[in-house]
Parts: structure tokens; sequence; C-alpha cells
């Protein structure tokens, strides 16, 4: 069994093992605000990985092998995510919300040969396993059913192992895009981007102390949650709080209230969601938040603006990828700009290039390109993907800005989202901007659809708040027009119960498209 070697780059040494030296053993490091609202200190924590890791060497799992995730934040996703890393294993955390033939499609391509899923979730994945020829072994978290091994029974007894050596461009975890536009593709990651998120935009920007305790929206299998949820606040030995349920405004609250966090990591939608709900209530929160972060989609101004009027923290809202790890974008504390996603964060450049990849003249919007130390290795059995993502040193995010005279980047849309109306570009996002400033709009997305002569115009779907009128169509398209120009206006109004989004918070606009 391999030992653990002076210089070891395992990205598990760095957030876990080190808090032994340091002295945080019995500091908490993960606490759940539901189910048994359990806890996990630092010392557990190394304990317990390395008790997994060593399962793991029992079941004969060997280094480089997948292990697939379905696990809601529990305190068993770290114990299994870190416990892989130091068996030399690959997890492999899986979108909690997905359905079982998109399980199915996923656990084939990666072949997994073990997978870890949370009792809850069983009902779901049951069928998506039942033909699959490479799962040694599915351990589920709960009581276990028939063909299956209880948690508990996989790890009891097992033999703690040293961390073993890994270098730091060694291939660590995979996470799945969110497939807001088609199947997930498997985003390959080596054990240095961890440390480069952290180092980067949790300390340079985020600021985070070992005195904080964390919140995060965003779940741990998503590239933004993985990074607010655990390895920034383990990167300082900080406390996160893990919540498995579904983050309501009330849910939001009782957090806020009773386990008492000081950064909140939050989506747009929820953003928008809450500060409604809050204004409903009358008067201000309870909670001590410092510090807001939102990535996912743009936030709008009027969100925002609405949120640190209430809350009194600010927002800094960013951008980031999968294929980035985590947010490379991004307004700073003390100087935000809502309505803006900032500027570079320190260890990352952006450019934006016209179809030839060209930079773009300043004040003109072309597609964002970035390059810094947490890109991924690349797309897996999708060459060709790959080959059309990652050009050289630079990642193509899909996402069209612009840059104003003072270095702030404006989102305008995903590059497929944009059209043109008379000629000139639009930006669905200003659109659904300008219209969410009504006091009745509680979220809208915006898309092109064909007039009677075959021109593109901009059609808007939108959700009210409870109790709104819905006539209000004209006066929205007036408000447009005053805003942002005349051209721009939606001609087509829709009101819906709800948008379409993907699990992690992204309003899936090709849906809308379709229904136009």
């Amino acid at each position: 069994m391999p030992d653990t070697a002076p210089g070891n780059d395992n990205a598990a040494v760095y957030f876990v093992d080190r808090h032994l030296h340091e002295g945080r053993a019995e500091k908490t490091a993960f606490r759940e605000a539901d189910g048994e609202k359990r806890s996990l200190t630092y010392g557990r924590l190394a304990e317990e990985t390395a008790r997994f890791a060593g399962a793991l060497y029992r079941h004969g799992v060997r280094r480089e092998e997948r292990v697939a995730m379905i696990v809601r934040d529990q305190i068993e996703f770290p114990v299994v995510f870190w416990g892989a890393l130091k068996a030399g294993a690959i997890p492999v955390p899986l979108n909690t919300l997905l359905s079982a033939d998109i399980y199915e499609a996923i656990l084939n391509d990666s072949r997994a040969s073990i997978l870890v899923v949370s009792e809850q979730l069983w009902e779901t994945v049951k069928p998506a396993i039942a033909d699959n020829r490479y799962l040694r072994a599915v351990v589920v978290i709960g009581d276990a059913p028939e063909g299956t091994e209880s948690y508990w029974a996989f790890t009891e007894g097992a033999e703690p192992v040293e961390t073993v050596e890994a270098h730091e461009d060694e291939l660590a975890f995979w996470l799945y895009s969110s497939g807001s536009t088609g199947v997930p593709k498997g985003v390959r990651h080596v054990h240095s981007s961890l440390r480069a998120t952290a180092d980067t935009f949790g300390a340079q920007v985020l600021g985070i102390r070992e005195d904080d305790t964390v919140y995060s929206v965003a779940k741990l299998f998503f590239a933004y949650g993985l990074g607010n949820g655990m390895s920034f606040p383990m990167s300082v030995g900080a406390t996160t709080v893990l919540y498995g349920g579904r983050p309501t405004p009330d849910a939001v609250f009782d957090i806020m209230k009773d386990e008492r966090p000081t950064l909140f990591c939050g989506v747009p939608t929820l953003f928008a969601a809450v500060v409604a709900a809050q204004e409903a209530r009358g008067g201000k929160p309870d909670h001590c938040v410092r510090l807001c972060t939102s990535a996912g989609e743009a936030l709008p101004r009027d969100v925002g603006e609405r949120w640190e009027n209430l809350w009194g923290a600010e927002i800094v809202d960013g951008v980031g990828s999968t294929e980035m790890l985590h947010i490379f974008l991004s307004n700073r504390p003390g100087d935000v700009v809502y309505g803006t996603s900032g500027k570079a964060v320190p260890g990352y450049e952006v450019r934006l290039v016209d179809e030839h990849d060209e930079d773009v003249p300043e004040g003109e919007v072309g597609e964002l390109l970035v390059r810094g130390p947490s890109s991924a290795e690349g797309y897996w059995n999708r060459r060709s993907k790959s080959q059309a993502t990652f050009a050289g040193h630079w990642t193509r995010t899909g996402d069209k800005y612009e840059c104003t005279p003072d270095g702030r980047y404006v989102y305008c849309g995903r590059t497929d989202d944009m059209f043109k109306v008379s000629g000139i570009w639009v930006s669905p996002f200003e659109v659904e901007q300008a219209l969410i400033e009504h006091p009745a709009v509680l979220e809208a997305a915006v898309v092109a659809r064909a007039d009677d002569k075959g021109l593109d115009k901009p059609a808007a779907y939108i959700v009210l708040k409870d109790g709104a009128d819905q006539a209000i169509a004209d006066e929205l398209k007036e408000l447009v027009k005053e805003k942002i120009g005349m051209w721009k206006y939606p001609r087509w109004i829709e009101v819906v119960e709800d948008l379409p989004k993907t699990a992690t918070g992204k309003i899936q606009r090709f849906k809308l498209r379709g229904a136009a």
C-alpha cells in the first residue's frame, strides 16, 4: 500500500490532513441544519476519510477508478469525496435532482465501479443501475435495500490508510456539467485546481477566515457549491452548514436565524425569491451575514440593490463555470456595481473575441474567454468538444459580454441566446433586468420569436409576484422602451407560473425558444 511522501500534492493533504498538524482537530468542519443535525470535526473527518479510503481498498478499488456519488448535502459527502482522493480514486459527484435515464447514461459513461447514494434518492436511482455492467458495489447511506450495501457495513472495520501520493497535475475528480443545453459532459479536474480556486477567489475576493461559518444554497455536487461549502472553508479551517433539503425562502430564513452563517452563497433565482419574501414579511431579517456571493447566472441589478438594502450585506456577483471550477470574474467587497460581473479575479485573465477570435473593440459585444490555474483537463469521451472549448491556455465560456470604459464586464447572454433586432444585437439579460424593475415582476426570461414577416423580435415570459395584476403587458412594454431603447421592447409578454431552470438555477431559454 503506497505511503504518503514528502511534498505530496494530493489535495486531501492540504484540505484535510493539514488541520491535524495545525491544531484544529476539535474544530467543527461540518454540521447539518436538517435531518439528525450531526456534526463532524476536522479530526473526525481525517479519521473517517482514511477509513473510507481503506474500505475502497478492501473492495478492490484501484487507482483512478471512479467512485460515483449521488449524495445529498450531508456529512457523508465530504467523507466520500476526500476519502476517494486519499485512496487515489476519482470521486464523481452527481446532481441529486436528475432523472433515472440521465443517471444511467452518466454511470455508463463514467464506468464508475462504486456508487454511493443517499437513501432518500434510491427509488430514483434504482432503475438507472438495473443493467449496469461496471458497478461492483452500490453503497446506500441509510437503510440498504436488497442488492446494496449500507454505508455503515461498507466502512465498518476498514483499516484507515495513509493518503496516497499524487502529483498536482494528476486527475483528482470529475464533475458533470449541468446539461442546460444537452447531455451532461464529464469535466475532469486535477488536484491543484481545488487549491487554486481557494487561493484566488476564496482568499483574495471572498476573504474567507477561520472564524467564518458558511452556508451555500448551491449544493456540493455543483462546482460553485463545491468551492463555497468545501474547498474554501476547509482551506482556512472554517465551518460549513449543510442543508440537504430544498432551499425555499422559509428554509433560508430559518438557517440564517438558527445557524448564524457569516457567509451566504446563493444564486440569482434564490436571492430574488428571498428578497420578495422578506419584503412581504416587512422589517429587517434576523441574521449575521457579513458577505454574500452569487453565481450561476448574472444577478439582476434591482435584486442586488434590494437585497443589500434589507440585509446590509453586499452580494459579490461573479461568473464561473464547471470547466474553470469556480468564479474567475467578479465584483469585490467594497467595490460592487450591481448589474455587472466586475473584473477578473486575481490569477485569471479574460478577453472578449469575435467570431474570428480577434479581440473586439471597447464597448462591443464579444465571447468571453478565460485562462487561469483551475481550468479543466478536458471532457471525458468528448474529444471534439474538448478541442472546441479548451483552446490552448484559453477556455471558451460560451457567454457574451461587453467591457465598460472602467474595465467592468457586463453580461449580455449566452452565445446562442443573443439575437439581432433591426440589425442590432439584443441582450436578453438587459431586457430581463428592465422587466424585473417593475414591482410586480418576480422573474423574467427573454428569447427571440419570429414575427409575421419572419423577423426576430423579443418575446418575454414573466413570473409575477403573489397578488400582482396580470394585465400589465402594455405597462411593461413602455417600461422597457423608456429604460433601454425602443427596438428592444418585448412584442409578446406571457405570464407563466415558473420558468424552466437547471438544478443550479440557470434559466433554460432554449426550452422557451422551442415553445415560442
